[in-house]
């Protein structure tokens, strides 16, 4: 049986890197081999408190997985363990996405490199799609969860209401029939498996360590210190370069990305993908297929597709640097300003979270919000579907639909693992352009 002292820092240290390294399949995929890392196998914390940590995550803007992480690092080391915990869960995924970009953007119009390409979208697509499936089974358990579904996807496709407005409408009506009609709003109970036996190291009847006890103090010098490390890149980069320059206005974009992506990667591509494609015009809607799939390829959150945006388009708008250098800038301002605030929300909240385990108004709101992503995913499914399936002004690509549907059902009925799905995508991409 495993031990239940309390783990050094050098133990969590190597288990954070280690995540980092093996963390593949999306929030879901990761949200489970943290569960059995940490709750199941090491006993570091209780399967309660894993999902006490895990809802509030799910509230916040930005990546859960790595919320989740920095939010265990920093009960069980206080800040230092939380940085390092939520440090280690991107930094392998953007050194090896950014090799990738980079490769892309070399060599990604060579023909055989886009014939690669040609078989990753529609799989890409087919993962979209199954993402939709897997959380309307989880969320949408009554008619009530159905309504704001289809609510939500009618809003932002039909009337393009700002996502941020859709998720707050969301959690505001969560929170009202949590009190008033509880059977029907609370009906995220769980997400794993129970463990019983030998105590964790963070139990259920623990009181929350003194370090996450809220004070007026702390909370100033974490909006502080937190605001000053996310802020201070943007700004000398536009007291070098201007603030019109494409790296200051992607601090500037991701910053308020970082604020409204409620929902994971999935639900916030769509806002960025109109802002990057039809705004700023960084890349082109099937470049961000593409990138959506390398990210797929790569550990660590989805969400680290942003980088890949972040370098075509510093890269595409490159003076007065060489191409390389300025998508290396856009790439680590992007990365920075996405991910630096997820530590404000996480240092910030959850010393208050811990004093509310048990709350069902807050189980309430987190499954109401869940039901609305399920719409909004959907929308992403559909904006994808059309722009790989139906290009404008091209027949249908009955390639494609193949490749969506044999991927489609094998995710759902055969539990076919992402990454094997997108390099054989990839792979057939590439003989059907050899045979054509």
């Amino acid at each position: 049986m495993a031990s239940t002292n309390h783990p050094s820092f050098r133990e969590a240290f190597l288990l954070w890197l280690k995540l980092g390294f093996i963390s593949f399949g999306g929030p879901t995929g990761q949200i489970a081999i943290m569960h059995a890392e940490l709750v199941e196998k090491r006993r570091w914390i209780s399967d309660s408190r894993f999902l006490h940590a895990l809802n509030y995550c799910m509230l916040l803007p930005g990546p859960e997985a790595q919320q989740l992480a920095t939010y265990i690092g920093w009960l069980l080391h206080r800040s230092w363990g939380g940085i390092i915990a939520g440090s280690l869960f991107v930094l392998p995924s953007a050194v090896i996405l950014w090799a990738l970009s980079y490769v892309y953007a070399v060599y990604g119009q060579l023909p055989w490199v886009a014939a690669v390409f040609e078989g990753w979208k529609p799989a890409v697509l087919a993962i979209v799609a199954a993402a939709v499936l897997r959380i309307a089974r989880k969320a949408l358990k009554n008619e009530v969860m159905w309504s704001v579904a289809v609510l939500a996807f009618i809003a932002i496709f039909f009337f393009q209401l700002p996502f941020p407005l859709i998720i707050l409408g969301a959690g505001i009506l969560g929170l009202a029939g949590g009190h008033w009609w509880t059977e029907k709003f609370v009906v995220l109970a769980g997400h794993g498996p129970k463990t019983g036996g030998a105590a964790s190291v963070l139990d259920d009847a623990d009181a929350s360590p003194d370090h996450a006890r809220p004070s007026l103090a702390r909370a100033a010098k974490v909006c502080a210190v937190c605001l000053a490390l996310w802020w201070t890149p943007v700004l000398a980069l536009g007291w070098w370069l201007g603030f019109g320059h494409v790296s200051v206005q992607q601090g500037v974009f991701f910053s308020k990305a970082a604020i409204v992506t409620f929902g994971g990667a999935y639900a916030v591509l769509p806002y960025v993908s109109q802002q990057a494609v039809e705004s700023f015009q960084w890349l082109t809607a099937g470049q961000m297929l593409d990138g959506l799939g390398l990210a797929e390829t790569t550990p660590g959150p989805l969400i680290m597709v942003l980088q890949f945006v972040g370098f075509l388009g510093a890269w595409k708008f490159h003076a007065p640097f060489s191409p390389w250098v300025a998508a290396t800038i856009g790439a680590f301002i992007t990365t920075w300003t996405t991910f630096v605030p997820c530590f404000l929300w996480i240092f910030l909240g959850a010393p208050h979270i811990e004093q509310l385990r048990g709350n069902a108004r807050l189980t309430a709101a987190l499954s109401t919000i869940t039901a609305a992503v399920v719409g909004v995913v959907l929308n992403l499914a559909v904006w994808f579907g059309l722009r790989t399936l139906v290009p404008q002004g091209a027949p249908i690509h009955w390639f494609g639909v193949v490749v969506s549907v044999v991927a489609f059902v094998g995710i759902v009925k055969r539990n076919w693992n992402i990454i094997p799905v997108v390099l054989c995508a990839g792979l057939i991409g590439l003989l059907y352009r050899l045979l054509a």
